[in-house]
């Protein structure tokens, strides 16, 4: 976990998201990337117009105070943290920086757990998401304390999500989090018998770990559907992280049938991080 990237607009969730950021990265001695995305037109920014070009330099001279004032926290002192402004509103250019400096996750606050189905879809930490070939962390909340010590990855088990598992397993091990595997049997997705799932679950881990160790760490719960029960049983854990899946451009929903990763992304009072299929 050596590079973080926490893109800010200099809101109060931005500052969530900045805080748990420099705790990830004192933790790890990570470098911090703070990022902030003008929304300036193409015609302000290459006009031969005098006027123009002075006003796409104020509002870059603007951000340049807003970020002096931003990053002035106690909490930063003695990392290394790298400003950087971008001219246009095209979050797949977070995607794009991260790959230019070898991110290993993306940190972005969220005014989610609304509790309104939809309510980060269209919102520009989704559209970080569907872009973004690196895990991306959703903070919600004033990280008071950020201890990922018990993490959930829900699952299928099917093979597609053999990749976001794995990439799962080892951000989890870089953070330091135990990782809690579970299924849910439910009437709102393909309900299974127990013997269907312990075959699924065993030809899932031999093909993704070519052996069954981490079958112990594997749980089976019904609920009344997919989401209730990831929250529920990471409520019952003691969770501090929750991980689900994407299918990146195509949106926030995954390899569950209907879009899980997006409700539980709003439902959830617990971090959320997501991982590309």
């Amino acid at each position: 976990m050596k590079k973080i990237i926490v893109p800010v607009d200099f809101s109060e969730h931005s500052e969530f998201a900045l805080e748990a950021a420099a705790n990830i990265a004192r933790k790890h001695k990570s470098e911090l990337f703070v990022l902030h995305m003008l929304e300036l037109s193409n015609a302000i920014i290459s006009a031969d117009n005098e006027s123009l070009n002075e006003e796409a330099t104020f509002y870059v001279k603007l951000a340049e105070q807003k970020f002096e004032a931003f990053l002035d926290k106690a909490y930063l002192r003695d990392l290394k943290v790298t400003p950087i402004i971008k001219h246009f509103k095209v979050w797949r250019e977070v995607n794009d920086v991260a790959n230019e400096n070898g991110v290993n996750l993306i940190v972005m606050g969220s005014h989610g757990a609304s509790g309104v189905k939809g309510a980060i879809v269209g919102s520009n930490t989704e559209k970080v998401i569907r872009h973004s070939d690196v895990p991306v962390l959703v903070i919600k909340h004033n990280p008071i304390l950020l201890d990922f010590d018990n993490g959930v990855f829900a699952s299928d088990f099917s093979e597609e999500a053999i990749r976001p598992y794995l990439n799962a397993k080892v951000t989890f091990g870089k953070i330091g989090a135990k990782m809690h595997l579970v299924y849910v049997n439910s009437p709102d997705g393909n309900f299974r018998s127990s013997a269907e799932i312990d075959k699924r679950v065993s030809n899932f881990l031999k093909k993704a770990d070519g052996h069954l160790d981490n079958m112990v760490n594997v749980h089976v719960v019904s609920d009344y559907s997919i989401e209730k029960g990831i929250l529920n049983f990471s409520n019952t854990i003691g969770a501090d992280l929750i991980a689900v899946a994407t299918h990146g451009r195509k949106g926030l929903a995954h390899f569950f049938e209907g879009s899980i990763s997006e409700d539980v992304a709003n439902h959830s009072t617990l971090p959320v991080m997501t991982f590309k299929i």
